[in-house]
């Protein structure tokens, strides 16, 4: 038989797989968005009869406005850990952004001007990631720990270490502002986020490209897909989104630190691991992965009304983490 007959008769039949792959990945995903949901619940009803603060407005806001940060990364880490792979750059996004950021805005420059310039620079890690593991083929891990350590230096030489201020009192104003006193605004731009990017995955050709590379790279390659290409795009969305992140940060905490953004991307990843994305790649959601993000944040802001120390508040979220990594590694060898 003809080479190129079989070759396509493998690329469809490896084409099949994944998409049946896909649709058993789908109800994993639900179940476990549903378990993590009534773990959520949970966690609510625990916190809400131990202290009575937990549940009023001004407590509600503080933990929106936490959640906010980890879940704008959480949306950009989803799509990468989707493709089975990781972004350790995305917290030294943050540190480096919001530096640039400050200083544009502290200097009397246009607002508009120091989003734009810091989306770029996010972008631009992004692909310096994306082009490192896609085309160089630097493992996920090792190429964006190498960025993560340029950026991180930056962020240090750029403002010799020193912390910025003189952010706009309108800026400041925004991030500590919110809808009713309810939902901060750096919720509602997690949330706009949350839901575009959601769409994106479930509902576009590049959301399906995504879990297609994440699935089986080797078919979805066969299959016409660019790969490499697809790869680039996905590590330069996460680093955008990591840059306003830092953006949002700054209007947060009306100031930028050269290391405010330490440990978020473990956070990101965390949220997405305990929201149903696996490490092995081809699972995984956006919705989930706010879900895990918002746990994440009730755990910590709960804990510490009840009195739990921040050393154990980390050693109960690296708990969570570990049972998440082992509940998914368990599915998948039950499955095989």
């Amino acid at each position: 038989m003809d080479n190129s007959v079989l070759t396509k008769a493998s690329s469809a039949d490896k084409a099949v797989r994944t998409v049946n792959h896909r649709r058993g990945s789908a109800i994993r995903e639900l179940l476990n968005a549903s378990l993590v949901g009534a773990g959520l619940i949970i966690l609510i009803v625990v916190f809400a009869i131990s202290s009575p603060a937990f549940l009023t407005t001004s407590n509600i806001f503080q933990i929106l406005q936490q959640v906010s940060v980890v879940g704008i990364l959480a949306v950009g880490q989803a799509f990468v850990i989707i493709t089975a792979g990781i972004d350790m750059s995305q917290g030294a996004v943050i540190d480096l952004v919001g530096i640039v950021a400050a200083m544009i805005m502290a200097t009397h420059h246009p607002l508009w001007m120091a989003i734009v310039i810091g989306i770029v620079i996010g972008m631009l890690v992004g692909l310096v990631n994306g082009l490192l593991i896609a085309r160089i083929n630097i493992p996920p891990f090792i190429a964006t720990l190498g960025t993560m350590s340029i950026a991180s230096g930056m962020a240090l030489i750029i403002p010799n270490g020193q912390p910025v201020f003189g952010i706009p009192s309108g800026f400041y104003g925004f991030g500590n502002g919110g809808l009713g006193k309810i939902i901060p605004n750096i919720a509602l731009v997690m949330i706009i986020l949350a839901v575009v990017f959601h769409i994106v995955l479930s509902r576009t050709r590049f959301g399906r490209y995504t879990y297609a590379v994440g699935s089986n790279p080797l078919a979805a390659r066969l299959s016409g897909l660019k790969v490499k290409r697809h790869l680039v795009w996905v590590y330069v969305l996460s680093g955008a989104l990591a840059a306003i992140g830092g953006i949002v940060m700054v209007s947060w905490v009306n100031s930028a630190m050269p290391d405010m953004g330490t440990n978020y991307q473990l956070n990101s990843i965390a949220a997405v691991v305990i929201g149903g994305g696996s490490l092995f790649g081809g699972e995984g959601t956006v919705w989930g992965s706010m879900i895990g993000a918002l746990l994440m944040s009730v755990l910590s802001n709960g804990s510490q009304l009840v009195g739990i120390s921040s050393y154990w508040q980390s050693v109960l979220l690296g708990l969570v983490v570990i049972l998440a990594v082992f509940i998914d590694g368990f599915r998948r060898r039950s499955n095989s």
